[in-house]
């Protein structure tokens, strides 16, 4: 660290990473529960997945086309008898002997003799159907799927801490596991405070403005996976606000509270967590985003972000969504950092913070990003921060010139 950022410290602000573990440490995966495999979507697995069953559980054809014997093709082209047709879903009640074929349709299981499937267009079935001619020989095994193929019974499929794709909810079906053990999704609650706030298209009074982090920080909460829960917007009012903090924990399982974590007069959300919580009150040596409040009300977490829009959804990103990831179960909860390039200077000004700079990434041809500022860098500039699909970690300094590397956390 620089003379600036130990001077940045010594003033009273913490490190990211100390922010961040401070964080982590209060939010404990949830314990697990069985959910049915069509809700389990993007949720986590607390146990190893073993298989009880073989994928496929029976030997079947790839292909359209005729089952045969290997060595009947040998001497290709030759004409075999047709002794059954097999369909998908049906059982084979014929076996293949020599100089004979059964007609098959793709998933359709093997029939006894046969070894091999040649494929419909190497063939020419006779006008009655009794016979067909075949054009080349094929191997054993040719176009056969397996029985066990893809997953043998006893087979540990997925590891504890697999997030649940689409394909992994399709695997366990496909094993018969309707139900899966994972960390429950958890409800989060989402609050905003102050009086220069309203909700809904109505004019505006002098000193008013819209309440936009709510309702971004309930999209943001959902893209997690977590389910968002609206607590509502709350006056600059000392009661009310007890009151929505202390009915809190019978609703959610975690809160977010957008505002009140500053040294303002009319701070109330400070003065109620602190007689409710055991909070701690930060000043990270980062931009946007310094204020932090985090703690647990009881055994719920609680989030404090800053009022700010842009610096409420950077201080979401480093601390909320990693620590809600945590609470899914998640292994990795930290969006990984990937190596950029600056496509034009990236400046900034020395003041003992880590700056995230809101930027535009695109796909460079080295495989890296190329990125650059999406707009305004101020923390009531929304608008650019909608725009970015980054956010270009600046270290303490002059900046980042074009053509330097610079890591970036991915946003989407």
């Amino acid at each position: 660290m620089d003379g600036s950022g130990t001077a940045a410290l010594m003033r009273g602000m913490i490190a990211l990473t100390e922010a961040q573990e401070f964080v982590l440490a209060g939010c404990r995966a949830a314990e697990p529960v069985g959910v049915a495999v069509d809700d389990a979507y993007g949720l986590v697995t607390s146990a190893a997945v073993t298989s009880t069953e073989a994928v496929p559980p029976f030997a079947n054809t790839a292909m359209d086309g005729f089952a045969v014997r290997s060595v009947d093709t040998e001497s290709a082209p030759r004409r075999l008898d047709v002794v059954a047709t097999l369909a998908a879903g049906a059982a084979p009640d014929v076996t293949v002997g020599p100089g004979q074929a059964v007609r098959i349709m793709t998933g359709a299981p093997m029939p006894p003799g046969a070894d091999a499937v040649i494929m419909v267009e190497l063939t020419e079935l006779a006008e009655d159907g009794a016979s067909v001619e075949i054009a080349q020989s094929v191997p054993a095994g040719n176009h056969v799927r397996g029985a066990g193929e893809d997953i043998a019974p006893g087979d540990k499929v997925f590891a504890a801490g697999t997030a649940l794709s689409a394909g992994h909810l399709g695997v366990l079906a496909s094993l018969g596991n309707y139900e899966v053990q994972v960390h429950p999704r958890p409800r989060v609650g989402v609050i905003s405070t102050g009086d220069e706030l309203i909700d809904g298209p109505g004019a505006l009074a002098p000193g008013q403005i819209r309440d936009s982090n709510r309702h971004t920080l309930l999209a943001l909460v959902a893209e997690t996976g977590a389910e968002a829960v609206d607590l509502g917007l709350v006056a600059d009012d000392e009661a009310a606000i007890r009151r929505a903090i202390a009915d809190a924990p019978t609703r959610v399982d975690a809160l977010i509270s957008s505002g009140g974590v500053s040294m303002g007069a009319f701070d109330y959300v400070k003065v109620v967590l602190d007689e409710l919580g055991d909070m701690r009150w930060m000043q990270v040596a980062i931009k946007p985003a310094k204020p932090l409040a985090f703690g647990l009300v009881g055994s719920m977490p609680v989030f404090g972000l800053p009022g700010n829009p842009v610096s409420s959804m950077v201080s979401f990103e480093l601390f909320a969504r990693p620590g809600i990831r945590q609470m899914m179960g998640y292994r990795e909860p930290h969006r990984q950092r990937l190596s950029a390039v600056a496509a034009t200077d990236l400046r900034r000004h020395r003041d003992g913070k880590t700056h995230f700079a809101r930027v535009v990434a695109e796909p460079g041809g080295d495989g890296r990003y190329r990125v650059g500022f999406a707009g305004g860098q101020g923390s009531h500039q929304l608008h650019a921060m909608a725009t970015a699909n980054a956010l270009a970690i600046v270290e303490d300094g002059d900046g980042v010139p074009a053509g330097e590397p610079v890591d970036i956390l991915l946003l989407r």
